[in-house]
């Protein structure tokens, strides 16, 4: 009996932010995987150890969460106003789907690091000591990302003294713009209002009628306060995840409002769209005990944000849904902006289950509607191992 040996794909494993997938370089891909399609879709999967029914992907590169089931694919930019073209895959864990419809920005910040590493910069910009800003076109979402890495000694740094909590070790830090984040063609608010009385069923809240914040910045989010739901913002991983109904009541919650957004025709279509909306609850500061077991006090913080990312509570906080937060901060009137006290801002520290983040958004009123012209954050990025993922040789086409 004859069996196909596995063959090897050059690939780095990466941490960015509080998430960390396998990066690709395109042309290191088989030519079958090279473009969108079936063939890129099964390998990623079969890289990632999906779909897994026992939900541990034991048998590939992922670690079981949303947070660490990505991959990142970069190449040349084709435009000359951008150094690297990134292209994100959520993969999901236990079913046989990559989901393509928006970003990591938790990856976002090692896409910087990975390009510069791997040629993608030109070599010429790179001084031997100082930060070289590597402009980057997220490709999902076709928006700009400018990050600023710094170099010591001609090379990426990875190691210092910056702390972000989700993270366990410090390193250097690396901050990250996204620009004009606002989904699609600028469409920020899509049903044009701040706040708009969701209808969902009865299961996910008495009346059948729910206060949102349906935003598209960085990635589409739908905003609800947590007392609405009967939570009071305060709640880790397992108060949410450890209770099916719970589970169920969001997804539902984000089945509606993705049809809302306009992102779906039916709600039976959410399921296959499983990375974008997301979903994410909002409160008035509080103190609370952190998932590492520090103290957050209220005076630290704005306010409370929990949100869901491939349909569990995060651990952290999707860099993505900081660039909504901080966007739907920056503007009066959105239920975020009115659980961090109201007014206009230009910043805002939000406490979440592993402690808190502070992103900044510039915002401004473009005639009757207002327009997010950039969204700053930082974040850190380190490689974890480099050299060849392997697979199943039918697997790459």
């Amino acid at each position: 009996m004859s069996h196909t040996p596995q063959i090897r794909i050059a690939a780095t494993y990466m941490r960015g932010g509080t998430s960390k997938g396998v990066f690709f370089r395109l042309a290191d891909l088989p030519p079958a995987a090279q473009v969108p399609g079936p063939a890129r879709d099964a390998l990623l999967l079969r890289v990632l150890g999906s779909p897994d029914p026992y939900q541990k992907q034991v048998d590939g590169m992922g670690g079981a969460t949303s947070s660490t089931s990505k991959a990142v694919i970069l190449s040349p930019s084709a435009s000359p106003d951008h150094d690297v073209d990134y292209l994100f895959g959520q993969v999901s864990i236990d079913t046989p789907f990559v989901d393509w419809s928006g970003n990591c920005g938790n990856l976002s910040a090692a896409v910087g690091p990975f390009a510069i590493a791997n040629g993608l910069v030109d070599p010429a910009r790179i001084p031997a000591d100082g930060v070289v800003e590597v402009r980057i076109w997220q490709a999902n979402i076709e928006k700009t990302i400018v990050s600023r890495v710094p170099i010591t000694n001609g090379q990426v740094q990875e190691t210092g003294d910056f702390e972000l909590d989700g993270v366990t070790f410090p390193a250097a830090e690396v901050p990250v713009a996204f620009m004009n984040p606002a989904d699609g063609e600028g469409a920020l608010f899509p049903t044009g209002n701040l706040v708009d009385e969701l209808e969902v069923p009865a299961e996910v809240v008495a009346g059948g009628r729910l206060k949102a914040t349906l935003i598209n910045a960085g990635i589409p989010t739908i905003f609800v306060n947590a007392a609405d739901l009967g939570y009071t913002g305060t709640e880790l991983q397992e108060a949410i995840n450890g209770d099916p109904a719970a589970l169920l009541r969001f997804e539902t919650l984000r089945a509606h409002g993705a049809l809302r957004m306009g992102l779906i025709k039916d709600v039976s279509e959410a399921g296959s769209r499983q990375h974008t909306p997301k979903v994410a609850f909002v409160a008035p500061p509080s103190g609370y005990t952190a998932s590492s077991g520090r103290q957050v006090a209220a005076e630290e913080i704005d306010l409370l944000v929990r949100a869901l990312s491939m349909g569990k509570l995060h651990h952290a906080m999707m860099g993505t849904a900081a660039v909504a937060i901080a966007a739907a901060a920056a503007i009066p009137g959105t239920l975020v902006n009115l659980a961090a006290g109201g007014a206009e801002r230009d910043s805002v520290c939000f406490g979440h289950p592993s402690g808190t983040l502070r992103v900044g958004a510039k915002a401004s009123r473009a005639g009757d509607d207002w327009q997010v012209e950039q969204v700053t954050m930082s974040r850190s990025a380190r490689v974890l191992m480099e050299g060849w993922v392997r697979v199943p040789g039918e697997v790459a086409g």
